[in-house]
């Protein structure tokens, strides 16, 4: 068990950085083939390797010249039973994958020693498309799925688990459970469509309160991702009590809708100085939020660009 496990500096004021739309950013400015928008691969050689620890090591010099946390999510999103043997992937060679992604971030949080905290993620997408709710599943069918995944992170230094791009609550409050069940503190990030529901229809305020009130609020925060802030600003009322669960924050650069996006033949990157204002305004909708990151189409200046944007909040609350 890690230091940081049991005591997630997320209670109180400290504002933390994450990282990017990754696979959007290997594929359109690294020019990677990813099957199955898979990046675990890359762990495989050790060009691959070099490749993700440089795009991490960027992302963690930001972090630095802000003085922020950081949050680094293992690149392990599609490393999970049914999207590893569309790569020919065995459970065990899955378990190897996801526990050698582990390695790296420490390797790459070792490196950090003086940026505290820097929190290592077991990250975990969904059963199915991350776009739409097309793999129907009970809460307990996805305890039982995703249970795998994080079975093999509970074994390694990650101090928590995230459930990304999830289309249903039934999805996030079975891993959820999945995660309390292994002593693992965790954190579910819902998809959001241009009508601020999430793919099935559910408003985003019902899924939040869905989602807590299935698991008694064991989930250390909630996200919201994978949607440009005009996606879901708008399903927002300052002051609501389920804004106060919304820890943290993952959009897209575009304005585009998923179905959009998945025809798109070339990045919309968006304005990264115009998400960055986004963000700062979104700090006043949800009084709790404290991690910053982005999603598809995003990169390290979009990033940065938040981070500049939000820096007078980090610093007020490191006073």
């Amino acid at each position: 068990m890690t230091a940081l496990r049991n005591r997630l500096p997320l209670a109180g004021d400290a504002f933390l950085l994450t990282d990017s739309g990754l696979e959007t950013y290997l594929i359109f400015h690294e020019g990677l083939d990813l099957p199955s928008f898979a990046s675990y691969p890359l762990l495989e050689t050790a060009e691959g390797m070099a490749v993700l620890e440089t795009y991490f090591r960027r992302h963690l010099r930001i972090a630095a010249r802000h003085g922020t946390g950081f949050v680094l999510e293992a690149p392990t999103w599609r490393a999970n039973r049914d999207w590893g043997a569309t790569l020919g992937h065995t459970p065990e060679d899955l378990r190897r994958f996801n526990q050698k992604a582990i390695a790296m971030l420490e390797k790459l949080r070792g490196e950090m020693a003086e940026q505290a905290p820097v929190l290592i993620s077991g990250n975990a997408g969904p059963r199915g498309d991350g776009y739409q709710p097309d793999t129907a599943m009970t809460a307990k069918e996805a305890e039982d799925y995703h249970g795998e995944q994080i079975g093999w992170f509970a074994e390694t230094a990650a101090d928590m688990v995230g459930g990304f791009t999830f289309t249903t609550v039934a999805e996030g409050v079975g891993f959820i459970r999945a995660a309390t069940a292994r002593d693992l503190p965790s954190v579910v990030a819902y998809t959001v469509e241009t009508d601020g529901r999430l793919p099935d229809g559910t408003p985003l305020a019902e899924a939040i309160r869905e989602t807590d009130a299935a698991t008694g609020s064991a989930a250390a925060y909630l996200m919201i991702n994978c949607a440009h802030p005009d996606h879901f600003r708008p399903a927002i009322e300052a002051g609501e009590e389920w804004t106060k669960r919304i820890g943290g924050i993952r959009a897209n650069a575009s304005r585009m809708s998923h179905e959009e996006l998945d025809n798109a033949t070339e990045l919309d990157d968006g304005d990264p100085a115009g998400l960055g204002e986004d963000y700062r305004a979104l700090i006043g909708l949800f009084p709790n939020v404290r991690v910053f990151g982005g999603c598809c189409g995003t990169d390290h200046r979009h990033v940065a660009a938040i981070a500049k944007a939000c820096d007078g909040h980090f610093k007020a609350a490191a006073r």
